[in-house]
């Protein structure tokens, strides 16, 4: 029989223990706010505008978001001037658990006269603003 007991035992490594408390911190944070970790920002994935002949225009946007429920979900795009002005808002009521990416449309948006192109962006109501913009070059 050996009787060996093999290499002598280290002292822990404190640079190690650190980072396997960090990892197990970020781990435990995932796993108990998983609304955060699955639901990012609000993202347009297409948005297209059309004037109509009294010159007033719709926009037509295609949103993709993660929806969970009421507590998360896109809940507003808008329409953003070259300068940061809000020109237009289109109210989401509720949440689109199951309908993603999904289009809504806004009518009779004034413009200001010599703008050539504006802003679409859209928020949820976790993180507001954030995701992927389109930008819509206005052709009438």
């Amino acid at each position: 029989m050996n009787d060996q007991a093999g290499p002598p035992l280290s002292k822990p490594n404190r640079g190690n223990l650190a980072a396997a408390l960090a990892f197990a911190l970020v781990a435990a944070a995932v796993v108990l706010s998983p609304r955060l970790a699955v639901a990012g920002a609000a993202d347009v994935v297409a948005a297209e505008a059309s004037k109509a002949p009294s010159g007033a225009w719709t926009f037509r946007v295609t949103v993709r978001h993660a929806d969970e429920g009421w507590d998360h979900y896109a809940d507003k795009w808008q329409v953003v001037g070259p300068d940061g002005t809000v020109l237009a808002t289109r109210v989401l009521h509720h949440p689109h658990v199951n309908e993603q990416p999904f289009t809504r449309s806004l009518s009779g948006v004034k413009l200001p006269a010599g703008i050539e192109s504006v802003t679409v962006r859209a928020g949820d109501s976790v993180h507001g603003f954030g995701g992927h913009e389109a930008v819509v070059k206005l052709t009438p």
